[in-house]
């Protein structure tokens, strides 16, 4: 049966949803050690925040009333009777005509309701101070609540918690967070050619990059990668390697021999993994063209090609939004950025083609300088910063078009 017949990303992605029902796991975790995770369980703040009214400014708290129509030439008088110290709750009730000293983040005592920045007053004597400019109620005042509510929401399901989110747990005393647990990812390899990183190749072999790759990619999105090897170009030996890493994860992805050619294992290994099978064999992209998509006993299964560029955007495209959807995150669309494209690119009808640039700053603004080389150059992801995406049926653009490249995560 021919099963090379293209579809767009979205399509084929679509397809693997239709056909795997994800059960996300969850697991509490200290919220020290939870950045990067993704919340299983939308957490509420048990306290308002502040708890109590608090000074935005150095200065005095006073009641708002006694500034109205202070002025540098004719200022408001008040009494000062007292100052906040910070870290306790005042014990002092300002009435009218009087004044507290307090400090930025101190609590305002009974009966003041706002603080005239101290740049606005003078000191006339230990017990008296001039008010210069008047202030409203309320004007440099956190009030009780006004940050976060009690019993609000403070991040929603499905949301990669970031360092401001970590903070913010804390901030309420939420010291534990439920996150979905992470996604097993396995990654087979297969090539008579491919040795181990780690070993000298021999005349005709190379190393395997694309595992480690693709594992790093795997981490970087939420995943816990699971490297397991190289297959030989046999089937018994890929399938069976392929079966027990099979049973170990919950996604499983095999690099090389998703071509048509006759040498082609990969898409009798991943039928023989459970039904129903594979479900396409195609992506109207480049690179990465012979990408096959499959669901296997409701775990996903992905052939990815084996050159590494290939290898490496098919995975952003696809591997990349299936983790994202076994942890039940928001989808957020990637960093992006618009640029000026410094050279001409040509493309075929009747696919998506994305073309890895670097990015220049010139006095006009960000270039775009496309990044050419065969998808098996590593390099040419390597000395780039993002990537531009071809549209379908477009015959390519030129240079000078303003476009939108899609940024790789980890530049400066």
């Amino acid at each position: 049966m021919e099963f090379f017949n293209v579809q767009p990303v979205q399509d084929a992605l679509n397809l693997v949803y239709e056909h795997w029902q994800p059960t996300i796991q969850t697991e509490l975790l200290d919220c020290r050690l939870a950045l990067g995770r993704v919340t299983a369980i939308e957490p509420h703040s048990p306290i308002d925040l502040p708890e109590f009214r608090r000074s935005t400014m150095d200065g005095y708290a006073v009641v708002a009333r006694d500034t109205f129509g202070g002025s540098q030439s004719l200022p408001a008088y008040l009494t000062l009777v007292g100052a906040v110290v910070m870290g306790t709750s005042p014990d002092i009730k300002i009435g009218t005509g009087q004044t507290v000293e307090i400090h930025t983040g101190g609590m305002l005592p009974s009966g003041a309701d706002a603080v005239v920045m101290v740049e606005h007053t003078q000191r006339v004597n230990e017990n008296e101070i001039e008010i210069m400019s008047p202030v409203a109620p309320g004007e440099n005042v956190i009030q009780v609540g006004e940050d976060v509510a009690r019993e609000s929401s403070i991040l929603p399901a499905g949301h990669r918690i970031r360092p401001q989110d970590v903070g913010g747990l804390l901030a309420v005393g939420i010291t534990q967070v439920a996150v979905s647990k992470r996604p097993v990812v396995g990654i087979l390899s297969c090539g008579d050619e491919l040795v181990m990183p780690d070993e000298d190749p021999a005349p005709g072999q190379i190393r395997d990059i694309n595992a480690y790759t693709l594992a790093a990619l795997i981490e970087q999105s939420g995943g816990e990668a699971h490297v397991m090897g190289i297959a030989r170009d046999t089937f018994d030996d890929y399938q069976t390697l392929a079966r027990t890493g099979f049973a170990e994860v919950d996604m499983l992805v095999l690099t090389a021999g998703s071509s048509v050619s006759t040498r082609d294992l990969t898409r009798q290994v991943i039928d023989s993994l459970g039904k129903p099978g594979v479900l396409q064999h195609g992506l109207a992209v480049k690179p990465g063209k012979p990408t096959i998509l499959a669901v296997c006993d409701n775990k996903p299964v992905i052939g990815l090609p084996g050159n590494p560029v290939s290898a490496f955007l098919v995975a952003q495209q696809i591997v990349v939004p299936l983790i994202k959807h076994a942890l039940g995150e928001i989808i957020i669309p990637a960093g992006t950025i618009i640029a000026t494209l410094a050279a001409n690119i040509s493309s075929a009808t009747g696919r998506e083609d994305r073309v890895p640039v670097t990015l220049r700053q010139t006095e006009d603004g960000w270039l775009a300088e496309p990044v050419f080389g065969k998808s098996n150059l590593i390099y040419t992801l390597v000395n780039a910063d993002g990537y531009i995406q071809i549209p379908l049926n477009s015959n390519g653009l030129k240079a000078g078009t303003s476009v939108q490249v899609y940024l790789f995560q980890g530049r400066d």
